[in-house]
């Protein structure tokens, strides 16, 4: 992104922001019911969840909590679940959409607990999300030697990580692991909770492929909007572009591993194409 064109991005978020909190004030006075819908984004970082939120955002209809926000997020991970509720309770948009990153083993919890409720789950292809993941938190590999010996050593990371999938992180950790591969066996782990929780066949939750979103950002947004329930327009993709597809080489990845992420790759592309209807 040039930098004349980011800045033309930030002017037109403040904008938008401003006519958001017009209407939101206008909408609250006119509020006939306290009930609203609260929307998780979860998946595995540096996966797109930013771009899911941004595009939401642009939305009149959502109230956006960023995993930034002080109000809702500590260190990135969630605030206790009684201010989430408070934050809901105090909303005036009808769409209440927060990030549960470090808290996607928890997802199917949430869903029930926050009803009315929807999520989306974010995907990306491990490769170039390894990429992005390296670059951006490196210390995968001595994290992943931490969580192969105890699961609970790291945090959120491994929090609840079940039996079977501790047991694929040992089999595949080894002294020498390079950054790559750790990073791959957290891409792994976290996106396996997917399934774990049965979200597959949950219709409280879509899954979406970051691939499809930014080649084809009209017709996807559009299915994502008609699933959660604010009106679509256009203009919420304006800035969405495919130019970080392939960006880089593929990472060195062990093959072993590599052959375990692509296997977790095709089930999620078995659970997009069934939603397709192919």
């Amino acid at each position: 992104m040039s930098s004349a064109q980011y800045y033309l991005e930030k002017i037109d978020r403040l904008i938008l922001l401003k006519r958001k909190k017009w209407r939101l004030s206008r909408v609250a006075s006119n509020k006939t019911t306290s009930k609203v819908e609260c929307i998780f984004i979860a998946g595995m970082q540096r996966s797109g969840t930013n771009m899911v939120m941004d595009i939401l955002e642009r939305s009149l209809e959502t109230d956006i909590y960023h995993e930034r926000d002080p109000r809702a997020f500590d260190d990135y991970q969630m605030r206790e679940r009684a201010v989430i509720h408070g934050l809901i309770d105090s909303s005036k948009a009808e769409y209440f959409i927060i990030k549960a990153l470090c808290e996607s083993q928890y997802l199917h919890s949430l869903l029930d607990e926050f009803e009315p409720s929807k999520a989306l789950w974010v995907v990306r292809n491990f490769e170039d999300a390894v990429n992005s993941m390296v670059i951006s938190f490196p210390g995968f590999a001595e994290r992943i030697k931490l969580i192969a010996e105890d699961r609970n050593a790291c945090g959120w990371r491994g929090k609840d990580m079940s039996d079977e999938t501790h047991a694929i992180i040992r089999e595949h950790c080894n002294p020498g692991i390079n950054e790559a591969t750790a990073a791959s066996l957290k891409w792994y782990y976290r996106n396996i909770l997917f399934f774990e929780q049965n979200l597959d066949k949950d219709n409280r939750v879509k899954l979406v492929a970051y691939e499809q979103l930014v080649t084809q950002p009209i017709e996807e947004a559009q299915r994502i909007f008609q699933f959660l329930g604010p009106g679509f327009h256009p203009h919420v993709v304006r800035w969405v572009s495919p130019r970080s597809i392939r960006r880089r080489p593929p990472p060195d990845i062990n093959k072993g591993v590599w052959a375990l992420c692509d296997d977790l790759m095709q089930r999620f592309q078995d659970v997009l194409e069934k939603a397709e209807g192919r």
